[in-house]
């Protein structure tokens, strides 16, 4: 399930598994401290034990840009990077 981001129709978009809620929920919050950082805040969802992520700048058109895959690029450390997620 955890397939790269894909850009189509003005969104970078991709989903997350995890092994249940909590972990959802966990790297969630750690996605919102880092997109606060960025003041670039995601359109999200999250059902169960997956996330699914869609990045696009509201500023520029709410289209693709820099500053979306800068965060796609922290999201993929969150998730990648070591985190106690057990997927």
């Amino acid at each position: 399930m955890n397939q790269p981001w894909k850009e189509e129709n003005n969104n970078l978009t991709r989903t997350f598994e995890f092994k249940n809620f909590v972990d959802a929920f966990g790297f969630m919050t750690k996605v919102a401290f880092e997109a606060e950082k960025m003041n670039h805040h995601p359109n999200w969802s999250n059902v169960y034990n997956k996330v699914t992520i869609s990045l696009n700048t509201h500023d520029a058109g709410n289209t693709v840009t820099d500053k979306d895959h800068k965060l796609a690029k922290k999201i993929d450390l969150l998730f990648d990077g070591g985190n106690k997620f057990d997927r």
